[in-house]
């Protein structure tokens, strides 16, 4: 295995090669701006872009500074778009090669200011890529991709990564319909090595390319950027223990900027950092004690002097491995090489790092450690107190985002709202995320209930299995997390909760389509893979107020698990209860909502709505069809079903779920009591067996099928008026 130890030794050749340079643009090239002397820096004043357009659409009004003082770049975003002279030269990696260090952290300079401005006009996530522009330029810089393998965990920090690497032209679509991904996506770039949206995927992903790599006898570097947040994940210790077994080249790069849970995850900011990972970091970057190495290296390079000295004297002071206890780091002990930690906002120093690992002929799997800031270099980003992590479009000038006013609350704060309520008067309720406070609402509950509300950083393997653990001592537990990420602990939904029947109540967020961050985080699948568990009660509210009645279900059920799920996006506007305390429901229940003949439409969830929006359009044809809200998927309304199935000529399932859900166990019911035998018409309306790509909501709707007029043209068709039908698609 390959640790830190005495075999370190610099590759003087590197630092005694000259490196060709690009010529600097000259000043008559910064779009009619001049440079002059400031002080001990250098400051270019430059008009905005032509391209660039200003807030208010006008364009080369005012004057925006980008300015060099003691070894730093400013941006003065207090004017329109700055001009990018070195970034417009700048369309692949290729084109960074022969930069010079000052030109590098210009090119950063102005990535930075691309970024705040094509953000500003689209939303997105803002701050974590603000925070790795340095990162960004070196690795592009010093390793040639596509054919050097970089890997991005989570993805959501890949902005800067997608400018430099062809998209810059299409950033203005990204995350709309038919645009740009917000996370790398294989099909999208050739430098998008690996697609990833979920977190703590990357160094498994980068040690199998690594080791695909040397079976098939190549030399490619493969390098996996990866948070501290990210490495809260068992994931991560499973792949670099493997990694220090296998030994193969790979570089990890661990992004440290003090977030291991999202900078919304308290309603006051960023919460402490949790878990002993936290600490360990910490005292990495505190700590003073250097091994031996660092100084035997620094009495070899001594002896060459001069300019070279002191360039290999920065590659030693960064290839510490800190002592701890055992006399080594965690790192090391997993069987990787630790270098750190690096200022992640030094070009220089990053540049030179990577060089100096890329030179080693066999280094095995080495870890480098950065210190990076989320929202670095955008004054309201680093003052916000979620760092504007997620942002809409926003004005650059002040950071003011313009969020649409609604009169209705997300779904998510409905829910948070609701089991405040519970908890007020049930001290046995406790609340558990895994580093999503901000996203699964539960920021509130911490703020109220801060001694019952857990973050267990981004390990939903644990966070179920700690819940089941609560649920065993007669606590309460509601684990919230959203419908994708639970997929992430599926195993132990299974044979730690269902199989053991403890009573765990899953808020399942972000069920069905979600919009702008696409299938990486659609919830597709919960109510196939929750409703095939024996002992699981499976709910889905059609509104908000039927959300808070299903959050005071799962709190009454206490002999069994059970989960709910609801979606992205605002409620509809129903009158709340009162008190905004929800009233159990009777289990396995539905309700009709509107009474026809001929056709009965019963809806799982929200799309419920779409149904109810439907036999309104039918209405004004004087169709009247019957709508049912199911609520239950597990277990089944069997006499609602039954008297649908009886009194109806045509029966349609709905759900925004794929296949194999609450259609399926419908249909499975109607075939076992023989009632498929006889004269009915039972169609299922599900998602396609498809991924959908992002987009808006209502794009995303239409293009599944799932919309009201898909709704009206299916039962027209099964009415035998095709022709109207073909009207509604």
């Amino acid at each position: 295995m390959a640790v830190s130890g005495a075999s370190f030794t610099l590759n003087h050749s590197l630092f005694l090669q000259p490196q060709p340079q690009l010529k600097k643009p000259s000043t008559g090239s910064l779009g009619g701006g001049g440079g002059r002397a400031h002080g001990d820096g250098f400051t270019m004043c430059m008009r905005a872009s032509s391209s660039g357009s200003t807030l208010d659409g006008d364009e080369g009004k005012g004057k925006v500074m980008l300015r060099k003082e003691r070894d730093e770049w400013h941006i003065d975003f207090s004017g329109d778009k700055p001009a990018t002279p070195l970034l417009d030269t700048v369309n692949y990696p290729v084109h960074m090669k022969n930069l010079s260090t000052p030109d590098l952290e210009q090119l950063a300079a102005e990535l930075r200011a691309e970024i705040v401005h094509s953000v500003s006009k689209t939303g997105g996530h803002l701050s974590s890529s603000l925070g790795v522009v340095e990162l960004t330029v070196a690795l592009h810089h010093v390793f040639n991709a596509p054919e050097d393998k970089i890997l991005w965990d989570v993805g959501h920090q890949t902005y800067p990564h997608k400018i430099l690497t062809g998209r810059r032209s299409r950033m203005h679509t990204i995350r709309k319909t038919s645009g740009l991904s917000g996370f790398p996506k294989r099909d999208e770039s050739v430098y998008d090595t690996f697609g990833v949206g979920h977190s703590s995927t990357s160094i498994s992903a980068g040690l199998g390319m690594a080791v695909g790599r040397d079976l098939l006898g190549k030399n490619n570097n493969v390098i996996s950027v990866i948070g501290d947040g990210a490495m809260t994940a068992g994931q991560a210790y499973e792949a670099m223990n493997n990694a220090g077994f296998l030994d193969s080249n790979l570089i990890v790069v661990l992004n440290d900027n003090k977030q291991v849970s999202l900078p919304t995850a308290t309603l006051d900011g960023p919460a402490t950092p949790v878990g002993a990972l936290s600490s360990t970091l910490t005292k990495l970057q505190a700590s003073t004690n250097f091994r031996k190495l660092r100084e035997a290296a620094k009495s070899i390079t001594k002896q060459i002097g001069g300019p070279t000295h002191q360039v290999a004297a920065k590659v030693d002071e960064y290839a510490r491995g800190f002592i701890s206890a055992s006399g080594s780091t965690l790192f090391e002990e997993l069987g990787l090489y630790y270098i750190g930690p690096v200022d992640g906002h030094n070009v220089e120093d990053l540049v030179t790092i990577f060089q100096k690992v890329k030179s080693m002929p066999a280094p095995g799997p080495v870890l480098i450690h950065i210190v990076t800031e989320k929202g670095k270099g955008y004054p309201p980003a680093e003052a916000a107190s979620d760092k504007m992590h997620g942002v809409v479009k926003f004005d650059p000038r002040t950071g003011k985002q313009f969020k649409s006013k609604s009169p209705t609350l997300s779904y998510t704060q409905y829910f948070a709202e609701s089991l405040i309520k519970e908890a007020e008067v049930d001290n046995k309720i406790v609340a558990i995320h895994a580093a999503m406070g901000g996203g699964t609402g539960l920021n509130y509950f911490q703020k109220r209930f801060p001694d019952r509300c857990f973050d267990v950083g981004i390990a939903e393997q644990h966070a179920v299995t700690f819940a089941a653990g609560l649920a065993t001592e007669g606590l309460k537990p509601f684990c919230a997390i959203y419908s994708s990420f639970l997929q992430r602990g599926y195993d132990q939904v299974v044979h730690d909760v269902d199989l053991q029947r403890l009573p765990v109540r899953f808020a399942m967020d972000r069920a069905g389509l979600v919009g702008a961050d696409g299938p990486t985080h659609c919830g597709a699948f919960d109510i196939t893979y929750m409703a095939c568990l024996p002992n699981m009660v499976v709910m889905a509210p059609s509104d908000e107020a039927e959300l808070m009645h299903m959050v005071a279900t799962a709190a009454s059920i206490d002999d069994r698990p059970s989960c709910f799920r609801f979606p992205r996006g605002n409620g509809v506007g129903v009158t709340l209860p009162p008190n905004n305390k929800g009233i159990p429901l009777e289990i396995g229940k539905g309700r009709i909502l509107k009474e026809g003949s001929r056709v009965a439409i019963l809806g799982y969830g929200s799309i419920v709505q779409q149904c109810v929006a439907a036999a309104n359009m039918l209405k004004s044809i004087d169709i009247d069809i019957t709508v049912a809200d199911a609520r239950f998927c597990k277990p089944l309304d069997t006499d609602l079903i039954t008297q649908l199935a009886n009194h109806h000529e045509v029966l349609i399932t709905i759900e925004e779920g794929s296949i194999g859900g609450f259609g399926s166990h419908v249909s499975h019911f109607l075939s076992l009591s023989g009632i498929l035998d006889g004269p009915l018409k039972l169609r299922a309306m599900v998602l396609p067996d498809r991924y959908i790509e992002h987009g808006s909501p209502q794009d995303q709707i239409e293009e599944a099928g799932l919309s009201s007029r898909h709704i009206c043209a299916t039962v027209l068709s099964l009415l035998g008026r095709q022709k109207e039908a073909f009207q509604f698609k």
